[in-house]
């Protein structure tokens, strides 16, 4: 029968819920060294952290030869943690503000920034003179999974906008800071087709630059298959446009740059699931409704853009289960729009899965991005734990939160005593 499971990466998963605890997060350290690998085509690949930051994935991508990328200053602050250095390009900067915090870091380590505003350069000038920089280039379009994810197009904060490219690089020789890159990323979770427009953009871009370019970035984006009858992306299709692109620029510039992908998604998202106990069966009029221990401050994604996550039941005592079931799928907040079998726009839909009872398990899968690094405190839930299993064994690489640690940082004021 479709959507039972036993395992994950090995370990059957009754002994991970048992062992560790619902809700937790499972990765598969193979799968996620198998995707490095299939885009080790690329001459840099850098890891956008901010789809699952958590400083283990971030020390297996090290031991991979992969870079990060930091969008904030603790994610500086957790590749720091793993040996990662601004000096040798390990960590790059990416945002469209400096903050006091960022600053401080990028001044301190040196770490090279990926501007997203002009005003960044001057202000760059201003406390680190010298910087390596790269512009993150708007090519006035975008395309993602969702409206929220498209980053590029003149309805997205993101990027600097193309017409401005020569404006940059005046603001640049003006600060005394050395752009030596460029940068396009119009989505999160985009398609081939979306994906490919922007290798035309970039060769236009370079030509502007000229030869102080030394690095292109194709950025990120490419998606995975959520869905069972999904196609995945060609990498070496889509490495082949962006070689030729790299081949012209590198004809109109007179000499060699390097390629880098900054994938996020593409190297976790299907490594990682939720697991997660069914706590009650319930019939609301027509409607047979699973609701588990695991809520959107887990994992938001179905309730923040309507995505679709594959779902699967293991049985708690093993049982044979034979018969299946349309159920809605919800978590334990209150919130109507705590549901995981939700469309784009909060249109609750039902799933077919397997006839569960209270104590089975469900597993939600390809949560490895955008699924702990977004989860939240909201109705003061803990903070979920996180599982790394490589060869076989399982081992924890964050415990579950606390209730202390939930409010560690709170006081009450001496006149409310």
């Amino acid at each position: 029968m479709q959507h039972l499971i036993s395992e994950l990466a090995g370990v059957p998963v009754t002994e991970l819920a048992r062992r560790f605890g619902t809700p937790t997060f499972v990765y598969d350290q193979a799968l996620i060294e198998q995707r490095i690998a299939e885009l080790k085509q690329f001459q840099v690949v850098r890891f956008a952290q901010k789809a699952c930051s958590n400083i283990a994935i971030l020390a297996l991508m090290k031991r991979n030869g992969v870079l990060v990328d930091a969008v904030s200053a603790g994610e500086i602050v957790r590749a720091l943690m793993v040996d990662y250095t601004g000096e040798d390009d390990g960590i790059v900067y990416t945002a469209d503000i400096f903050d006091d915090d960022a600053i401080e870091l990028i001044r301190k380590h040196s770490i090279p920034v990926n501007v997203g505003s002009p005003d960044m350069i001057t202000q760059l000038g201003a406390f680190f003179p010298g910087a390596k920089v790269t512009l993150r280039i708007n090519p006035g379009f975008g395309h993602g999974h969702s409206q929220k994810t498209n980053t590029g197009g003149d309805l997205s904060k993101h990027g600097i906008w193309y017409s401005q490219l020569q404006e940059c690089l005046e603001l640049g020789r003006k600060a005394g800071v050395n752009i030596r890159g460029l940068h396009m990323h119009i989505g999160s979770g985009t398609d081939f087709e979306h994906l490919a427009t922007v290798c035309d953009a970039m060769v236009k871009a370079a030509r502007e630059v000229g030869g102080q370019l030394e690095v292109i970035s194709a950025g990120g984006g490419l998606p995975i298959p959520y869905r069972k009858d999904q196609a995945r992306i060609d990498v070496g299709a889509y490495h082949a446009l962006w070689a030729k692109a790299q081949r012209t620029i590198e004809d109109i510039i007179g000499h060699e740059v390097a390629l880098e992908v900054e994938p996020g998604r593409y190297l976790v998202a299907e490594a990682g699931s939720l697991v997660t106990q069914i706590r009650s069966v319930k019939r609301q009029g027509e409607h047979t409704f699973y609701l588990a221990d695991a809520g959107f401050e887990t994992l938001v994604r179905p309730s923040m853009y309507g995505s679709y996550h594959e779902i699967s039941i293991a049985a708690a005592d093993g049982r044979e289960i034979t018969t299946e079931q349309e159920v809605i799928v919800g978590g334990p907040l209150c919130e109507s729009g705590d549901v995981f079998t939700q469309e784009e726009g909060g249109v609750v839909v039902t799933r077919r899965l397997p006839a569960a009872k209270v104590g089975d398990y469900l597993v939600i899968h390809d949560a490895g991005a955008y699924g702990a690094a977004m989860s939240s405190n909201y109705n003061s839930r803990r903070l979920a734990g996180e599982v790394l299993v490589h060869e076989g064994i399982p081992e924890v690489i964050r415990e579950r939160q606390s209730f202390e640690q939930i409010l560690a940082n709170e006081r009450i004021p001496g006149h409310l005593r």
